[in-house]
Order: C-alpha cells, then sequence, then structure tokens
C-alpha cells in the first residue's frame, strides 16, 4: 500500500499515437507499453489510442506481422510501423509463420514480458503455470523439485520425468539430453521477451517430444541501449537478482545477461509425517547469457552462449544433485526481397549431472530409539552423468504468388552420454555406461490462405538412432564387459499434419486439425534409475518411441475487447513410456519404466485475452481433460498419473500512471492421482497470488508480491509420505531502468 501511494515525479497530459503501416493504413489492436513493460492498452480500429503520460514520454509499440519499436512522443502524432522481418518471423507457432488467431487452426498463447514481469511467482515455470492447462509433472516450484520431475504436462497428457512438451529458443531444443526434463533457472530471467506457446502435436515441424505442444523462448535482442537491474528478496531465504545490459553499434549488437536464484528452502514432508531424516529442500542457481548479432540490411549473424550452475538440497542429507550447463548457437536470419526466408541454426551443449541416492528406514535409530517413522536413511548410489550435445537445423521459406507460401527444412539432434554409477552399501559396485543417440529429420510445409480460408499440410521423417552403446564393470582390477548391453535400435518415423480454418462474420473463425507425433525414450529412461522421495524408478533400455494420433476442433472470437478460443480436443499416445510400480512395500518403492498400451486425453478448452477497458487485461481459461489408460495388461480405465481433470486460471492487470501496477494471478486444479495404480489421491487445491509495483520517475522501480496467499497446504506427491508445496510467502524487491534510443 506504501508503494502505491507514493507520487510520480511529473505530472502526465493526454496523449494521442495512430499506429500506421507504411502504406498509411491503420493497425488496430497494436500493444501500447511502458519501456518497464506495462501494458497502457490497445489501438482501436482506427488505429488510434489515447492515455496519459509524462514528457518526454517514451513508449514501445507492438503489433503481431509488425516489427515492434520504441517511440519518443512529445505531443500526439502519428507513428508507422514496418511489416516483420525474417528476424520477426522466427517464432515458435504452429506453423514457423505469424498466424493470426482467426487464422490458425490449432490454439497458441503468448505470455508477453508485461505478463512475465508482473507475475507473483519467482520461477519461470510458476510463470507459465498461468496458462490454462499446463502443469509441471508434479504441483511443486522448480525453486525446491527434483530435476526429474520438471518436465511439462499439456493438453491432459501428464509426463515421466521426460516432458511431452518440446521447448525450444530460437530453433534450438531445451529439453535436457540426459532425461528430456526442464532447466527453468536456466535462463536469466531479464532476457526473456515472451514465452509462446502451441498446443497439440507438432513433430511435423519439431520431431521429438512435441506431443503435447511445443514451448519456445524468444530472448531479448540487442536493438537499443540499454541497462536494467532486477532485485528481490522473500521469505524462506528466497532471493533473486539479475541484470542485463546491451549496446547497438551501427550494424553490431551486443548483449548481456546474468542472474542468481535461490532458496533456503522449507521441509516438504507434511508435519505428521515428518521423521528425523527430513530437513529443507532448497536450490541455489547461477545463470549468464551472452549475444552478439551483425544486422547488414535482411541479414542478420548471430552468436549466443550461455551458462548455468544449480544445486539441489532434495529433503534428506544425502538426496542432493548438481548441474553445471553450458549451451552455445550460432546461426543467420536471411531474407531476400521477394519474400524468400532462411534459417540456419548450429549449436551444441556440454552438461554434468550428479546425483546421490538413498533409502529411507522406518526402524528406530540408536540416537532416536522412540522414533517410528522417517528414522534413518542409508546412502545407496552415487551418479555422474556427463553429456555432449550437437544439432544443426536449417529451413527456407519461398511464397508462390500471394496466396501460397512452401516450406522446406531438415535438422539433426546428436547426443552423446555416460553414465557412471557406484552402488553404496554392504557391497559395491562400479559401472560405466556409454551410448549414443542421435534424431534426423527432413520436412515440409505448405501454407495456403485465400480470402477467409486457411489451409495447411504439413510431414516430417524421422530417422531416430539409438547406438554405439556399452557398458563396463569394474572387475577388482580392471574393466569388464557388463553381462547386459545397452539395446541398439533404429526406428523410422512419419509424422503429417493438416488444418484449416475459415473465418465468417469478421470476428469470428472456425478450424480444425489432425496429427500423428512421437517422442523418442531418453538416455536416463533407457539406463539410469531416478528417485524423488522414496521411490525409485528403475531404467528400461528396451523402451521405444510412444506414437500419438490427435486432432482439434474450435471456434474462435476476436474483437476490439480481445480473444476468445473454445476447442475440443483428443489424443491417444500409443506404448506410452510410464512408470509401473513393481514392490510397493520396499524401501525404496520400486517402479519400473514401460512401454504401455495406450493412454487417451479428450476433452474440451477454453482461452481467453480480453482488455475491457485501456488500463485492465484479464487473460485465463478452463480445460476439462478426461485422461485415462485405455488399453493395456495393467490400470485399464485408470486415471493418467499426476493429471487434474479439471483446471482453471483466472489473471487480472491493471495499471494506471498515478497509481502503479496490480496483477493477480489464481489457479484452480481438481484432484488426480500420483501413481498409476490410482492409490495415491492428491486432492484438489486453489491458489491466489498478487503483485504490485510502482514507478518512481522513469528509471526506478518498486514491487511487492505474495504467493499462495491463502496459505493452503498444497499436496505435490506422495511418495509414499505426503510432500506440500510452498507455503505463503512474500516478496519485496525493485528494478532499475536505463535505455537509450532504438536504432
Amino acid at each position: 500500500m506504501l508503494l502505491l501511494a507514493l507520487p510520480l515525479s511529473a505530472a502526465p497530459i493526454s496523449l494521442t499515437v495512430t499506429v500506421e503501416d507504411t502504406a498509411n493504413t491503420p493497425i488496430a489492436g497494436a500493444s501500447i507499453q511502458r519501456p518497464a513493460g506495462h501494458l497502457l492498452g490497445r489501438t482501436d480500429a482506427d488505429g488510434r489510442f489515447t492515455f496519459a503520460c509524462e514528457l518526454p514520454c517514451r513508449i514501445r509499440i507492438d503489433a503481431e506481422g509488425f516489427a515492434g519499436n520504441f517511440f519518443e512522443l512529445a505531443a500526439s502524432e502519428t507513428v508507422h510501423l514496418e511489416r516483420a522481418g525474417a528476424s520477426e518471423q522466427v517464432t515458435v507457432t504452429a506453423y514457423r509463420e505469424p498466424l493470426g488467431a482467426l487464422e490458425s487452426p490449432v490454439t497458441t498463447r503468448t505470455l508477453s514480458a508485461t505478463q512475465l514481469s508482473t507475475t507473483a511467482a519467482i520461477s519461470l515455470d510458476d510463470q507459465v503455470r498461468q496458462l490454462p492447462g499446463i502443469e509441471m509433472f508434479r504441483r511443486s516450484s522448480s525453486l525446491v523439485a527434483n530435476p526429474s520431475s520438471q518436465g511439462i504436462s499439456a493438453r491432459g497428457l501428464g509426463s515421466t520425468s521426460a516432458s511431452r512438451t518440446l521447448v525450444t529458443q530460437d530453433d534450438v531444443p531445451l529439453n535436457d539430453p540426459i532425461g528430456g526434463w526442464i532447466h527453468w533457472e536456466e535462463q536469466p530471467e531479464l532476457a526473456i521477451q515472451s514465452v509462446e506457446l502451441v498446443r497439440g502435436g507438432a513433430s511435423d515441424l519439431y520431431g521429438s517430444s512435441a506431443i503435447g505442444g511445443v514451448l519456445n523462448m524468444i530472448t531479448v535482442r540487442p536493438t537499443h541501449e540499454q541497462l536494467t537491474l532486477r532485485s528481490s528478496y522473500a521469505g524462506e531465504g528466497t532471493y533473486d537478482g539479475s541484470g542485463l545490459a546491451s549496446a547497438k553499434l551501427g550494424p553490431w549488437g551486443l548483449l548481456a545477461s546474468a542472474g542468481t536464484l535461490g532458496t533456503d528452502g522449507y521441509i516438504q514432508e507434511a508435519p505428521y509425517q515428518r521423521g528425523p531424516v527430513d530437513v529443507v529442500s532448497n536450490m541455489h542457481s547461477q545463470n549468464a547469457l551472452f549475444i552478439a548479432d551483425h544486422t547488414n540490411g535482411l541479414l542478420r549473424l548471430f552468436l549466443r552462449g550461455s551458462g548455468m550452475n544449480e544445486a539441489r538440497g532434495n529433503g534428506t542429507l544425502f538426496q542432493a544433485n548438481g548441474t553445471r550447463l553450458w549451451r552455445y548457437a550460432t546461426g543467420a536470419d536471411w531474407q531476400s526481397p521477394r519474400g524468400d526466408s532462411g534459417v540456419l541454426r548450429v549449436y551444441g551443449s556440454t552438461e554434468h549431472f550428479r546425483q546421490t541416492f538413498s533409502s529411507i528406514s522406518n526402524v528406530p535409530t540408536g540416537a532416536d530409539p522412540s522414533c517410528t517413522y522417517r528414522c534413518g536413511e542409508n546412502p545407496t548410489k552415487f551418479v555422474l552423468v556427463p553429456v555432449n550435445e550437437l544439432g544443426a537445423a536449417a529451413h527456407w521459406t519461398h511464397p508462390f504468388g500471394a496466396s501460397l507460401v512452401g516450406l522446406a527444412g531438415a535438422d539433426t539432434h546428436d547426443v552423446r552420454y555416460w553414465d557412471r554409477e557406484q552402488s553404496l552399501g554392504s557391497s559395491t559396485t562400479l559401472t560405466n555406461l556409454h551410448d549414443h543417440q542421435r534424431d534426423s529429420g527432413l520436412y515440409g510445409e505448405i501454407l495456403w490462405t485465400h480470402r477467409a480460408w486457411t489451409a495447411s499440410g504439413s510431414a516430417r521423417m524421422d530417422w531416430f538412432q539409438n547406438y554405439d552403446g556399452h557398458q563396463l564393470t569394474w572387475k577388482g582390477s580392471a574393466w569388464a564387459p557388463s553381462a547386459t548391453q545397452p539395446t541398439q535400435r533404429d526406428e523410422d518415423l512419419f509424422n503429417p499434419r493438416l488444418g484449416i480454418s475459415r473465418k465468417f462474420l469478421v470476428h469470428w473463425a472456425v478450424s480444425a486439425s489432425g496429427f500423428r507425433a512421437f517422442r523418442a525414450p531418453s538416455p536416463s529412461e533407457l539406463y539410469r534409475s531416478t528417485q524423488v522421495g522414496n521411490k525409485l524408478t528403475l531404467p528400461n533400455n528396451n523402451l521405444l518411441s510412444e506414437r500419438a494420433t490427435g486432432w482439434e476442433v474450435g471456434v474462435a472470437n476476436q474483437s476490439r475487447w480481445g480473444t476468445i478460443r473454445s476447442s475440443y480436443f483428443l489424443t491417444q499416445v500409443n506404448r506410452p513410456i510410464v512408470a509401473v510400480t513393481t514392490n510397493p512395500k520396499s524401501s525404496p518403492i520400486l517402479l519400473l519404466r514401460e512401454n504401455l498400451g495406450q493412454i487417451e486425453s479428450r476433452g474440451v478448452a477454453l482461452d481467453f485475452e480480453l482488455a475491457p477497458q485501456h488500463w485492465l487485461s484479464v487473460d485465463g481459461g478452463y480445460q476439462y481433460a478426461h485422461a485415462t489408460v485405455t488399453r493395456g495388461p495393467i490400470d485399464l480405465g485408470d486415471w493418467i498419473p499426476e493429471v487434474a481433470h479439471n483446471m482453471a486460471t483466472l489473471n487480472l492487470h491493471a495499471f494506471k500512471p498515478s497509481i502503479g501496477t496490480l496483477g493477480l494471478q489464481s489457479r484452480l486444479s481438481g484432484r488426480q492421482y500420483d501413481d498409476d495404480a490410482n492409490l495415491f489421491l492428491l486432492h484438489s487445491y486453489f491458489r491466489l497470488d498478487a503483485y504490485a509495483s510502482h514507478d518512481i520517475g522513469r528509471h526506478l522501480q518498486l514491487f511487492a508480491a505474495g504467493e499462495n496467499l491463502f496459505d493452503r497446504s498444497i499436496e505435490v506427491s506422495k511418495t509414499p509420505t505426503t510432500t506440500l508445496g510452498p507455503p505463503r510467502v512474500a516478496r519485496a524487491g525493485l528494478q532499475i531502468n536505463l535505455q537509450g534510443s532504438e536504432r
């Protein structure tokens, strides 16, 4: 309240900006934002928007299909936006081409810089949960979650340690090459411009893992001089600090960003089930990003490098893990005056992952003879996993007249994996496993638009190889081949997709699409164990790729108030890789990864993004997913683990210069089960978060936030003991913005 009551340094005046393209045609729906990311509103049908601002007034204007830009106004005036060039078109929409909500046959959503920065949540995974129907493998935040539980669940398909949704950054996959999970603390928060989500299978253009959809992180580009510093501190010893600096020197652009994020954490075990072995779950991470690019007319060259270091305590003295990850990428974006465009990417990563395993005993110890639950802990295994990743991608787009666009592309993704394990206890065993995976693909797409119609057809052929694998065991004085060796396997996978959309009555459209998609098993699923709590999941080197078939029909409305879209979807996944409980009474509880018969998710979804007032925006949605096992020898008819049938979000964002920003984020999730046999029920929950900020002059912003305001006990897992989500947490911080002119 004190922050909101602070006055501004100058009195604002009323200004009207008219946004047009280079042919002087008004652009309706263009977003007007303050430099710090506050959404002021959108232009009307005549391209006009009136707002209050202090002089000199600096704003950013963005519109779909146009290159965004900064403007400094001294009075009401008309500004012009240019059509987006090749560099702006390389975004993850469903078709690698910018399409509006009424033209796209599938559901897409975007989290803008404003929505990300005005969310109470401090981690990116919790910010992404603003999107309806999106959940991680488990309900816990990445601040305290084991990495193997950080995959994404979309369209009610659930997840394992690997994500069934592909995460990318500028055509570079970010899913961990070891286990397919996501490193949510990898990117500096100030370096993320927006996040785009495409729901439904997209393996026709993106290959493996794109069964539930594609999530793309769009990075800030060095287009002007800028220095931004952001820092905050919260309860549970949670801290966040980040900085970003960029410069534009003629055709050269430079950007550097770094951050640190961590928490001292809390004990996740429910109070009534805690024992002497339970300690706080915590995480401490550091990240950095560097970008250098050179733009010469219609050609852009770039070089990007990033790094992350992370250490986690997973709730007991012995269970811990750490990750050190380096990524690099280079490439080019090109566009010809005739409309042809091309994209080239070469990328790689080097990662070292370490983890310790243990078993929990309920037997009293000498230190505490009266203990009856979770009394002792015995270390069972230490794992060190180095992995190297290399890849390349290229695609070319060519317009065939005014109504037809063709796209052709190819990519390859190569992973070299080592797994070094030492078992602990009465007998010690040393093993060293090496494996090599490669996925190469060719794809093409035709996109046709004519008057009110949009139609697309695309297909991709993948050649997935698992080869050059061998495992050694230490035999006293030398390494010798193990009795069991990794399975060598090749798979050829064909994935098409068709889509059609038709607009009618100006503001309405109906659409339909159908697809095939796949996800290849990760090295972790094939060869290494994972442990969360007292559940140990064993690998299976005979796993095959998951194969999905699905379709979606929808209706959308877009008006001056915003966009509403509803859809009915169905996705069937054959040979899903699931963790099947084999011994529920052992310690730890044993599970085994297997290809089961079939899982199915079908239901309805509603998405909306509305701006009823120029100072107020509301977004959210609802998803009902009937997600069950529909074929197989076990669990037939059971719910897919970790999937709630009902999920909803409602988010509010309000901004007035004289007051500041207020954001509310609410999330409702129905009951779900934590295991394949549906024995461990996780109850439904409602969570409300709030964010408030106030600008002091042009360069300083103060903000405060609160998460889980009602302090609900949110059940995260039962392993078999109940673990809980974070309690109510308050946070406060500041941001300093210094920006130069756009060049």
